[in-house]
């Protein structure tokens, strides 16, 4: 009954990550709402603090202080507000004679997200403990109105992520404990723009169609998460987790359609071409803290480190010689190349739990959330600084173990994103840029909920 139980909750969790949409504006595109018991701190303390099965993900090294066999599930639901103020869009195409014909502010951008995750933790022995995740990682969304003033620059983004999350940790029996785990992370990802001829055919292209151009892909990757957990007495302990960084080569198709056909550009043709997305997985460590002030009130601090400076550039790269887009005699031709030289950050938590009653707790966190989008502000990525309030609360039933968690929190930016995408969008790396440009101010917003059961037998 439990395996079976335990197969289906992996089985719905797998297939429902595979057709989630991601969300935007998340820590570059890391997704914070992996856990409901540690979302109602702001994640705070949350490598110190291993409540659960979520300790898997969080810090491996906190399965040592878990008895038995335990499982967490839930799903996070994210809800986001990013829209181009009307009276700050100014967009210019490679002729700047000509105008962008029609040229909305490209409507809310983002939709509502659903986020599963599971998670299953067994004790080996007194010693070693095993682990097992499914969650989603990272993710992105935008996906602006067919009459966006900025289409020639972005329409759809998106990135999926989902990683299975093997584990092992190891206690030494006075306090002491490490943790590894690998994150199998596959993911997929899409691009879209319309195309402007204005650069070739002037004010002709007023009359032509708009090439639309689509590149979709996936890859699998591999990240390895090292983790230590010290209980420096019955009320403190520090929690230390590493994680290695990857790249992985989103491999798939770029697909150009309504293309006009020369000479008379009467006709329209649809090109194919092999390509890549290089995209940088960085690396990151996380500092945990936990100290229980009184027997019903606890404190949590943390902090991350994550290095997306190794995120430079957005490009889709060509996978093959004489194709029907770049026509280049060799692979490895540009379709597009767009600069983001993002920077590395750190997010600050501090969150606090009152155990009310044996059955009851409350939690409360509170994050500063740094954007690594800094000097270049894309259309495809318009991000800010934010502060991440949450609230939480827990109910456990103690005759049978089971335990429920709730939190819901809101993002709170510290600015509106000032896209302009003059000067680093480019058809090629080493020839200039056109004088297209897309400029604009989003007013940003966002809310999340999410639920967890978890169970202990």
């Amino acid at each position: 009954m439990r395996s079976s139980l335990l197969a289906r909750a992996i089985r719905v969790t797998t297939l429902a990550l595979l057709s989630a949409p991601a969300s935007l504006l998340a820590g570059g595109f890391t997704l914070n709402e992996q856990s409901a018991s540690a979302m109602g701190a702001a994640n705070a303390g949350a490598a110190a603090n291993p409540e659960n099965a979520t300790t898997v993900l969080f810090n491996p090294a906190g399965m040592s202080q878990l008895s038995g066999t335990n499982i967490s599930f839930g799903a996070s639901v994210l809800d986001i507000d990013a829209e181009a103020k009307r009276d700050s869009i100014d967009t210019t195409r490679q002729d700047p004679t000509v105008p962008v014909q029609p040229a909305s502010n490209g409507g809310d951008i983002a939709d509502p997200a659903v986020l599963p995750n599971f998670y299953l933790t067994h004790e080996v022995n007194d010693s070693v403990d095993v682990g097992f995740g499914i969650h989603a990682p990272y993710g992105l969304a935008a996906d602006y109105d067919n009459d966006f003033a900025g289409r020639f620059f972005a329409d759809k983004t998106e990135l999926t992520a989902i990683a299975f999350t093997p584990s092992i940790a190891v206690s030494n029996g006075s306090g002491l404990s490490m943790g590894a785990g690998l994150n199998i992370i596959y993911a997929e990802g899409r691009l879209s723009r319309y195309q402007d001829l204005s650069g070739t055919a002037g004010a002709a292209a007023l009359a032509l169609p708009e090439p639309y151009a689509d590149i979709e892909g996936d890859d699998v990757g591999v990240t390895f998460r090292v983790g230590f957990l010290y209980e420096l007495s019955n009320r403190t302990q520090f929690g230390l987790t590493a994680q290695t960084g990857t790249e992985l080569n989103l491999k798939g198709d770029a697909e150009i359609s309504n293309t006009p056909v020369p000479p008379t550009f009467t006709q329209t043709t649809t090109l194919n071409e092999k390509v890549r997305v290089p995209l940088a997985i960085p690396e990151s460590i996380t500092f945990g803290a936990r100290h229980r002030l009184t027997d019903t009130v606890t404190v949590l601090a943390g902090a991350t480190y994550a290095k997306w400076g190794r995120f430079e550039e957005l490009d889709i790269i060509s996978r093959e010689a004489n194709g029907e887009v770049t026509r280049s005699p060799e692979p490895g031709a540009y379709l597009t190349h767009i600069t983001e030289r993002w920077k590395n950050t750190w997010q600050f938590n501090l969150g606090g739990i009152w155990q009310a009653s044996p059955e009851w707790a409350f939690k409360a966190g509170y994050a500063w959330d740094e954007s690594p989008v800094d000097q270049y502000v894309t259309a495809r990525i318009p991000s800010e600084d934010r502060h991440w309030l949450t609230l939480g609360t827990q109910w456990r039933d103690l005759r049978n173990g089971w335990t429920v968690d709730a939190a819901v929190g809101t993002l709170i930016f510290a600015d509106d994103a000032e896209v302009n995408d003059r000067e680093y969008t480019h058809q090629n790396p080493t020839e200039p840029a056109t004088a297209a440009n897309y400029r604009g101010s989003y007013e940003l917003s966002a809310w999340s909920a999410s639920v967890q059961v978890s169970k202990a037998f």
